[in-house]
């Protein structure tokens, strides 16, 4: 198979590393639609008929998507530097935003502003319904961070949750200290290794938290890459990116300060971007499709996508629909029994 270019290492490789080859004899949709779903307890509606329709197709990569009051979808194309608006009513496809920092996983907060993970100069942007942005912050105790991944608020506080692995990209200058090769061996925030860290930022605040430390048993020397936490607040889920779909995922106590506390292993498989619905399944996108976790760790979904996916949302006018980017090049979709959370 044929390797991924770096501009795409780190969100690609997932999908470089399950890629199929395409049969000559089945149509592009036969290459990822798929009737195969594991789905024991019906958590995919019967309408569907195993099916995934698309959306939207012809991104260079497609990710980050996000749900807006009205269900909404916002997703990026990071090579293209674009944000897209997916309108659920009309069903059509708008350009909301060139130039975007290469903004990777986003979220919608409470008053109608997109967060963005810009991973370019390794910012968190606060992009108003307008398209003007702010940053709101751009590095760890003075030091560039890796490239933020992604996001999640809490609900209850308002408080950003951030992930930051180092995935070096070609589209950072030669003089960027992150600048590398494959593997990274160094970040601005570790002298050597990866650096790889969940990062909290107060509703309100200027300065990031780091809420995982080595000392509280996490392994830096990775990449921390999906987030995702509980309507009340009190739990955040964080996964790590590894090639073959099992970089693992970790649950966390969330104290009434932002940090974490009480780290434990919750599933072997990590993977990209994640989303939960009202039953607290917890919904892992990466090389595989999506596959689901109840909150005891057993697998209940699983919807496998031949060439991957890289994050996912609830979203729709009755938050019933599950949005996917995966594979890479499209937007698509799948009718649910259960709703999302994330949806303000």
């Amino acid at each position: 198979m044929k390797k991924k270019s770096l501009l795409f290492i780190g969100m690609a490789s997932l999908i470089a590393f399950n890629a199929c080859k395409k049969d000559n004899n089945q149509t592009d949709e036969e290459q990822y639609v798929t009737s195969d779903i594991f789905d024991p307890g019906r958590l995919v509606a019967a309408a569907a008929k195993g099916k995934l329709d698309t959306l939207a197709s012809d991104f260079g990569f497609s990710e980050g998507p996000a749900v807006d009051k009205e269900g909404n979808i916002y997703f990026t194309d990071q090579p293209f530097d674009k944000i897209f608006r997916w309108d659920v009513n009309s069903k059509t496809l708008s350009l909301f935003k060139q130039g975007t920092g290469r903004s990777n996983g986003m979220a919608f907060d409470k008053n109608g502003y997109l967060i963005a993970c810009a991973d370019m100069n390794g910012e968190l942007w606060k992009i108003a319904p307008n398209g003007n942005q702010t940053v709101l912050v751009n590095n760890y105790n003075g030091k560039l961070l890796n490239g933020p991944n992604d996001v999640w608020i809490n609900p209850v506080t308002g408080g950003l949750y951030i992930t930051d692995p180092i995935f070096p990209r070609d589209y950072w200058t030669l003089t960027d200290p992150r600048r590398q090769g494959w593997e990274p061996t160094h970040s601005e925030q570790a002298t050597t290794g990866k650096g790889g860290h969940v990062y909290y930022l107060a509703q309100g605040a200027r300065a990031l938290v780091r809420v995982t430390s080595e000392a509280a048993g996490w392994d830096a020397n990775s990449w921390p890459n999906g987030v995702v936490g509980t309507p009340d607040g009190k739990k955040l889920y964080v996964n790590k990116w590894a090639g073959n779909n099992m970089g693992g995922t970790w649950v966390f106590d969330v104290n009434a300060d932002g940090t974490l506390s009480n780290m434990k292993k919750f599933n072997d498989m990590g993977g990209d971007g994640m989303s939960m619905d009202e039953k607290g399944n917890i919904y892992i996108s990466n090389g595989l499709g999506i596959t689901a976790f109840d909150p005891a760790g057993t697998k209940v979904l699983g919807i496998p996508i031949k060439g991957g996916a890289t994050n996912n949302v609830f979203g729709g006018t009755d938050n019933k629909t599950l949005f996917i980017t995966g594979p890479s090049n499209k937007l698509t979709s799948v009718k649910m029994n259960v709703k999302g959370v994330e949806k303000f």
